[in-house]
């Protein structure tokens, strides 16, 4: 294996709760399924800068991508936990097949505040 997949990752799948009005809403607290990955490369990937309430924040994007050959069960409503920071996957996740299998995945994050 490439020292480029030695990062692990763990992937913060949320629990489904109803809120006073009953509407469903997901929970990325304490009832929310951990799940550890490893064999990951997370790198910076572009970012960007937003106004908010008057006030310039940056986002800096990252761009997780699995060792050839693994699948973590990493979907688009979960949250990654890397390195005292939480992420959030933002779009599809890209699951790259060969004719048997799956090589790879691929996920563009970027940090909850």
């Amino acid at each position: 294996m490439s020292v480029l997949y030695e990062q692990s990752v763990v992937i913060v799948r949320p629990a489904v709760t109803e809120d006073r009005y009953g509407n469903k809403k997901r929970d990325y607290g304490p009832a929310a399924e951990r799940i550890p990955a490893d064999q990951v490369n997370v790198q910076p990937s572009g970012g960007s800068n937003e106004d908010t309430d008057g006030k310039q924040l940056t986002v800096t994007g990252w761009l997780l991508i699995s060792a050839p050959g693994t699948m973590p069960d990493l979907r688009e409503t979960d949250r990654v936990e890397m390195d005292g920071m939480v992420l959030e996957v933002t779009g599809k996740v890209g699951r790259w097949p060969v004719p048997a299998s799956i090589r790879h995945i691929e996920a563009q994050l970027k940090e909850v505040g």
